[in-house]
C-alpha cells in the first residue's frame, strides 16, 4: 500500500480556547475540552442515543462527571468487568468553572447556584473523595457534552459503538447544544462546514481538516 499525502495547514481565528489540555492545568472559562467518560456498555448506547443524564449526587453534587484524564474514566464503572466497560471521548463547554480544591470547600455543593457551570478538582488536591489523585469535572448541564468518539470499549462492541457514534454526529436533529463536525471534529457554531470529495481518492473531506491522507492500494 502506497500513501499519498495532500493536506493544509489551518490557522482558527477563535475566541474561545478549545482543544486538548492536560490534566494539571486550569480550564480556561468558556473553553471548549476533550473529555472522558467511563461507563457500561449499556449506558454507552443509551448516552450516545439520547445524551447524558445528571447524576443527583456525587462528592460535587449535580451534574455530569467527566475528566480530562483518561485513564481515570477506564476505572469506571468501578465494580464492573473488563468486558463492560466503555470510555467515551467527549467536547465538553465547561463555561465558568469553580476550582474546588479541598474537603468542605465552601462551594463544594452549590457552585452552580452561584452561576458556575462546572466545579474542577486538580489533580493531588487531597480530597478524600478522590484517593486517585486523579482530575475530575462536574458539567451541571449536560447540553455542554458532546459524545464525538469511542476512547476504548471491548472488542466486541467496539466497532457497534463506533458506527453509533457516527450516526448520531451525522444527524442534524440530534439533541446536544454542540454540534460537532463528523469530518474535522470541531464545533460547528453556524450552519455546516463546507465538505466535499478528495479529487484523488474521492474520500469526504472538510475545509477545516488539517490534513487529509490518500490510501491508495
Amino acid at each position: 500500500m502506497s500513501l499519498r499525502f495532500s493536506g493544509w495547514d489551518v490557522i482558527y481565528d477563535e475566541n474561545q480556547p478549545s482543544g486538548q489540555l492536560g490534566a494539571t492545568q486550569q480550564p480556561t472559562n468558556c473553553g471548549i475540552y476533550t473529555m472522558y467518560h467511563g461507563t457500561s456498555v449499556a449506558s454507552a448506547r443509551l448516552i450516545i442515543a439520547n445524551g447524558f443524564k445528571q447524576s443527583q449526587r456525587g462528592m460535587l453534587g449535580k451534574g455530569v462527571y467527566v475528566s480530562r484524564d483518561q485513564t481515570k474514566a477506564e476505572r469506571y464503572p468501578l465494580n464492573n468487568p473488563a468486558s463492560d466497560r466503555v470510555v467515551l471521548e467527549l467536547l465538553v463547554r465547561v463555561g465558568r468553572v469553580k476550582r474546588i480544591n479541598k474537603d468542605k470547600h465552601p462551594l463544594q455543593y452549590t457552585w452552580n447556584e452561584e452561576g458556575y457551570d462546572t466545579a474542577w478538582v486538580p489533580p493531588n488536591c487531597g480530597m478524600k473523595a478522590v484517593p486517585s489523585g486523579l482530575e475530575e469535572d462536574c458539567v451541571f448541564d449536560p447540553k455542554n457534552i458532546k459524545v464525538v468518539a469511542i476512547a476504548k470499549a471491548p472488542a466486541a462492541v467496539l466497532q457497534e459503538l463506533q458506527q453509533l457514534v457516527a450516526t448520531h454526529l451525522r444527524d442534524p436533529a440530534a439533541d446536544g447544544a454542540i454540534h460537532v463536525c463528523p469530518l474535522c471534529m470541531r464545533e460547528v457554531r453556524a450552519g455546516s462546514h463546507v465538505t466535499q470529495a478528495c479529487w484523488s481518492c474521492n474520500q469526504d473531506i472538510c475545509i477545516f481538516m488539517p490534513r487529509h491522507v490518500c490510501r491508495r492500494v
